[in-house]
């Protein structure tokens, strides 16, 4: 479906169309309806403009000079096949979800407790479920997930020195959708993934720094799972706090070792 919606923007940039500057979604309520009078034959702007939903109204103006193209014949029979190719893409995506709706039955519970992870939608939830399944006995940590998975550094040392850290080749299906709901979590504000991701990002770059959410995602969909509790957001400032923990842990330390008694309480 995105690689034909982006056949369509090319078809109406090449037509001079520019109706992506006006709708947000071309192939929205709004944006269909034009699409369908485009390749029925409608030319005029006003006309097209018409189509427009009522919540788009106030960006009539906007649309009638956006409509000002030329779309020849063999763009609007290239349009009407890119539609119909959608409108069965969609019809086959509804049917496929039903399915894995029936599949999903006997893992509801499990479905509904992931879905409440930052990122993690219904579709990767139940991509996690049929990648690793409800049973976490098999593995003994939350670790030997995630390497199974792939989202941990390997170990890859001679003679003291280490050489690549990339992340060996996992799981084909589970990887690339927890990089994916790693991404949409970390836009998600005072959340843990978020200020994990901004934490690393500073130290060893975007990518490295996404993997590991992606893989925090993952232990914690491990706990959940192994021990049937929901979702407990460590919250934004939990790296923060630990940070000062452990450096008023390490200067006690220090001033112990100096002679001095040492008693921590909190500022007013």
């Amino acid at each position: 479906m995105t690689a034909h919606t982006q056949r369509i923007h090319k078809l109406l940039e090449s037509a001079n169309v520019k109706l992506a500057s006006v709708l947000t979604d071309v192939l929205g309520v709004s944006g269909r309806a034009i699409l369908e009078a485009l390749a029925a034959g409608e030319t005029d702007p006003e006309r097209l403009a018409d189509h427009l939903h009522a919540r788009s109204r106030g960006k009539r103006a906007a649309g009638v000079e956006a409509l000002h193209g030329r779309v020849r014949d063999h763009q609007r029979f290239l349009l009407r096949q890119h539609l119909r190719m959608i409108a069965t893409l969609e019809e086959t995506i509804t049917a496929i979800e039903g399915a894995l709706a029936v599949a999903l039955a006997p893992f509801r519970g499990a479905v509904a407790r992931l879905v409440t992870i930052p990122g993690v939608s219904a579709t990767v939830a139940a991509v996690i479920v049929a990648e690793i399944g409800t049973d976490m006995g098999r593995f003994p940590t939350a670790g030997h997930l995630v390497s199974w998975a792939g989202l941990c550094p390997r170990m890859d040392e001679s003679a003291g020195k280490h050489r690549s850290r990339r992340t060996r080749k996992g799981a084909p299906w589970l990887k690339p959708v927890l990089v994916q709901s790693a991404w949409a979590a970390v836009r998600v504000r005072d959340r843990y993934p978020r200020a994990q991701y901004l934490h690393l990002k500073s130290r060893c770059g975007a990518m490295k720094a996404i993997v590991a959410v992606a893989a925090s995602l993952l232990t914690a969909a491990y706990h959940m799972l192994r021990t049937d509790q929901d979702y407990r957001d460590l919250g934004a400032t939990h790296l923060t706090e630990a940070a000062r923990r452990r450096i008023a842990h390490r200067l006690t330390q220090r001033l112990r070792h100096l002679g001095y008694e040492v008693n921590l309480r909190p500022a007013a």
